[in-house]
């Protein structure tokens, strides 16, 4: 899986001009990742409308204290630029899923687009990182929806990191290379189950009760 969602169908490490497509499997991972993403994008937006229209209206996902959409969509956090935050994931998923099916049909892409697309990424799991210590410190609450978001975006991240760093669109030594070639999957499993271990220790006590 890691190789074949990594590899180019342009062959060999090309020049700043080279263009590459990507293999099916990345592509594929775009749409799946963009879809789940958007999914969630989606069902937070409807619930901030609800909630905005009726204070008191309780979001499916509020299961007990610490698994709480609505404390979380509450929150200043949640409006981080002056609008509900998941309005701008409906913008950026979709374009995920826009660069995945473009590629299942066999486009291929530029060096300046690849960065660009993976600086958008960095930008979202950067916002996605100060949303989770926001969630886990100031919040002190959890959203399901948000936790799929990230995931994807995570995933989604490394896996066209990967991709570039390989098709020499970024520059790094051989052997990272050679181990993206064929282990990019032990990346965003590390990244996320760092994550998992944050949430499972910062409420543990309840966890535990």
């Amino acid at each position: 899986m890691a190789a074949a969602a990594g590899s180019g169908t342009s062959g060999g490490n090309g020049p700043r001009g080279h263009t590459a497509g990507s293999g099916r499997a990345l592509a594929l991972l775009l749409v799946i990742t963009g879809a789940a993403g958007l999914l969630a994008a989606w069902v937070i937006t409807i619930d901030k409308f609800k909630l905005l229209e009726n204070p008191n209206f309780v979001p499916g996902c509020s299961l007990n204290p610490v698994v709480s959409c609505g404390s979380v969509m509450k929150s200043e956090q949640a409006s981080a630029f002056g609008f509900p935050n998941p309005m701008l994931g409906l913008v950026a998923y979709s374009v995920v899923i826009c660069v995945g099916v473009s590629l299942l049909t066999g486009a291929g892409f530029p060096r300046w687009y690849w960065l660009t697309f993976n600086a958008g990424m960095l930008f979202g799991v950067g916002f996605c990182s100060w949303l989770q210590f926001q969630s886990f410190y100031r919040i002190n609450a959890l959203c399901l929806w948000c936790c799929l978001a990230w995931a994807a975006t995570i995933i989604m991240f490394w896996y066209v990191t990967s991709f570039n760093v390989r098709n020499a669109f970024l520059p790094a030594p051989k052997w990272l290379k050679v181990f993206l070639a064929e282990f990019t999957w032990v990346v965003p499993v590390l990244h996320i189950g760092v994550i998992g271990m944050l949430i499972l220790t910062r409420w543990w006590d309840f966890w535990t009760s």
